[in-house]
């Protein structure tokens, strides 16, 4: 290991900003180890009590109608597609009754961009949940969808933002962030709006009081380079308002989509992201590793590499799973993988309190029904003419 690798090393870990080209010198060139003893460091530093939390959420989505197309996206129906659906309200709400009877403390309501479905809509869903289920925080939506509806209803940013806040939501997930960088984002989602665009509505939502989350796609034909750009316009916004909760890498899926699996990005790519997000988010607060995408075994790894929370056991998911994530847990599984990594689990809420901690694994009851349902339906290759 070279004296200047080492030197950023232990500046890294010491909590130190390190720039966007020392970062790409540690995701290309450090020894694996090492990247991961320093991201562990800082880990360490920030959260001492050992603890690695998981949350139990329900992702419902409403509406497979979408005309963006993006072509890393097997889940959408083009509008007028014999096969496109949005379900009702009542729908809607059942999902939500069964979540909070398995313990659910957050819904994340995410779907399609149809162009059917304005300010209204959306505005008399939330406050429907919130109704029925004032218990249920709302972590739904993301900056894409707020574009979305400005234009099918007319309004500006920061009008969608406000009324949706109004209505019942509580904070935007990282939902559409993709790769926010142009000339990848533009190569699988010509149609959404530009990286900087998705980061405006979210510096938006962040001065409206709305916090976020950020996320990451990782292998979908990025370069090295515009992976670490990704990491650096995320972080120029944190730096101005603070608003992003965590952030959360996982890697594309290559089924039934239009970029047909050409790339992918490999476990060893997946885990040195998450180390090197770790040293270089010295002002985002939580990094939560993917099982969902890599599989138990690599999540787990994430726990030694800087991550502190394990996401959600996922009572519902079809987005990614249509595009052939075929992983699957159950909260007892989550807990033993979390627990098995040295680290004491806790069950969170969406603001990241710790609501149940497992320190006695022996006096432990957890319930087993509480476990990942994605959708068995059949999803077909989309028609070309769909991704256009």
């Amino acid at each position: 290991m070279s004296d200047s690798i080492e030197t950023v090393l232990a500046r890294a870990a010491e909590g130190g900003r390190i720039t966007p080209d020392e970062a790409l010198t540690l995701y290309t060139e450090a020894p694996l180890h090492a990247l991961g003893q320093a991201a562990d460091a800082v880990r360490r530093r920030r959260y001492p009590d050992n603890i690695a939390t998981y949350i139990i959420d329900r992702n419902i989505n409403y509406t497979n109608v979408c005309l963006t197309a993006c072509k890393f996206c097997a889940f959408y129906r083009a509008p007028k597609h014999d096969e496109g659906w949005t379900h009702s309200n009542e729908e809607i709400l059942r999902r939500c009754g069964e979540a909070v009877e398995l313990g659910a403390t957050q819904i994340m309501l995410q779907g399609g961009h149809s162009p059917e479905l304005g300010m209204e809509w959306y505005e008399s869903i939330f406050s429907a949940i919130k109704a029925d289920y004032p218990t249920l925080t709302l972590h739904s939506l993301g900056a894409s969808e707020v574009v979305h509806i400005g234009r099918t209803s007319g309004l500006d940013h920061a009008e969608v933002i406000s009324r949706l806040k109004a209505a019942g939501l509580d904070s935007f997930a990282g939902a559409g962030a993709e790769i926010l960088v142009e000339r990848p984002r533009t190569a699988i989602a010509p149609l959404k709006e530009k990286g900087e665009v998705w980061l405006e509505v979210m510096e938006i939502a962040h001065g409206l009081g709305m916090e976020s989350t950020a996320t990451f796609m990782m292998g979908t034909g990025e370069t090295n380079a515009e992976r670490i750009e990704h990491l650096r316009m995320i972080r120029d916004v944190q730096d101005r308002t603070g608003g992003f909760r965590s952030f959360i890498p996982w890697t594309y899926q290559p089924e039934n989509n239009h970029l047909k699996g050409r790339t992918q990005a490999t476990s060893l790519e997946y885990l040195r992201m998450v180390a090197v997000a770790r040293l270089f988010f010295d002002n985002v607060n939580h990094l939560q590793g993917s099982w969902l995408t890599t599989g138990k075994d690599i999540g787990q790894l994430t726990l030694h590499f800087g991550a502190d929370d394990l996401g959600s056991v996922m009572l519902e998911e079809n987005v990614v799973s249509s595009a052939g994530a075929k992983h699957r847990s159950n909260r007892t599984e989550l807990i033993e993988l979390i627990r098995s990594a040295g680290r004491i689990p806790a069950q969170r809420d969406t603001l990241y309190r710790h609501l149940t901690v497992h320190e006695d694994p022996a006096n432990d009851p957890v319930d087993d029904r509480v476990h990942s349902h994605f959708s068995s339906t059949a999803i077909k290759l989309l028609p070309v003419a769909a991704a256009s």
